[in-house]
């Protein structure tokens, strides 16, 4: 017993060297959903990268002072950042009577502009809250306003070169958009380049979406988050085989990022043995 804890320790101490290497080998870099505060523990552990939430640093209700301790936080940390969710707010409707193109557009411009000095370059867009249908909404009509919206969104997104990147959601949160099926033709509708696709994997296991659907997203997909279907954990917790989902992102010439969007009930112990797992799985599923 004690040698295998000795090995296991000798082994998760080796990560940092391994995730680097592994990036040089054109294997994509994993990363948190979590908040800056972690960059020291996760920068330790061996990850690539940090994603936050836009909205609650880059928002426009977010106060000068607190946006401008940000950018100093973001210049002095150790990792990258680069990408962020939490796009949207609930309170600001996408479709139906009670959507605002001008709130929405303003909104997104003040945001974008704030995300774009900090270097961020990818925003995805989950937004349940935001783009679900309201009872009784047409699902067709809404569709066709979302689609608009979006290329709208885009334009602004594009002044400041910014991508805008939708996400797939499960039906337990989002009753509208909530297949990878849907974010493509969403995001093949907009037709525009600055507005592209997130793929969930933790989304997709949850709605039972087969990974072969990842397929005709390749060329519009540009980021990725994943979790463990079971109680959305880090990877490894109840050893999920990510694999087939892993291989079609290699099928489809995947290069970019892969984010952990999962709950942790004890970051610092799980955030090593979560990284050596899912990095195990993306490596045999790109060899």
């Amino acid at each position: 017993m004690k040698i295998y804890v000795h090995l296991l320790l000798i082994s998760l101490s080796c990560l940092p060297f391994l995730q680097s290497n592994a990036q040089q080998k054109g294997l994509p870099g994993i990363g948190v959903c979590t908040s800056y505060e972690n960059d020291s523990l996760l920068a330790a552990a061996g990850f690539a990268y940090i994603e936050s939430g836009a909205r609650f640093l880059f928002g426009p209700s977010v106060p000068d002072s607190s946006y401008n301790r940000t950018l100093s936080r973001m210049h002095a940390m150790k990792l990258q950042g680069g990408v962020c969710n939490s796009f949207i707010p609930n309170d600001i409707r996408l479709t139906g009577a009670e959507a605002s193109e001008k709130r929405i557009l303003g909104y997104v411009d003040s945001l974008m502009q704030r995300a774009s000095k900090a270097g961020i370059k990818i925003i995805v867009f989950g937004s349940a809250g935001a783009r679900k249908l309201a009872e009784g909404q047409d699902s067709a009509t809404a569709l066709r306003e979302l689609i608009a919206i979006s290329r709208k969104m885009a334009g602004v997104a594009a002044k400041y070169d910014v991508i805008i990147a939708m996400e797939n959601l499960n039906s337990g949160e989002d009753n509208f958009i909530n297949t990878l099926d849907i974010v493509t033709h969403i995001v093949k509708s907009v037709n525009h380049s600055h507005f592209r696709i997130t793929v969930d994997i933790f989304h997709m296991l949850r709605q039972g979406e087969r990974p072969e659907a990842i397929l005709p997203a390749a060329p519009w997909l540009v980021h990725c988050h994943i979790a463990e279907n079971a109680g959305r954990r880090a990877p490894g917790t109840a050893g999920e085989d990510f694999t087939p989902y892993l291989a079609m992102l290699k099928k489809a010439n995947y290069k970019g990022r892969i984010s952990m969007e999962c709950g942790w009930k004890n970051m610092p112990e799980e955030c090593r043995p979560a990284l050596a797992y899912l990095q195990k799985q993306l490596t045999a599923a790109y060899k």
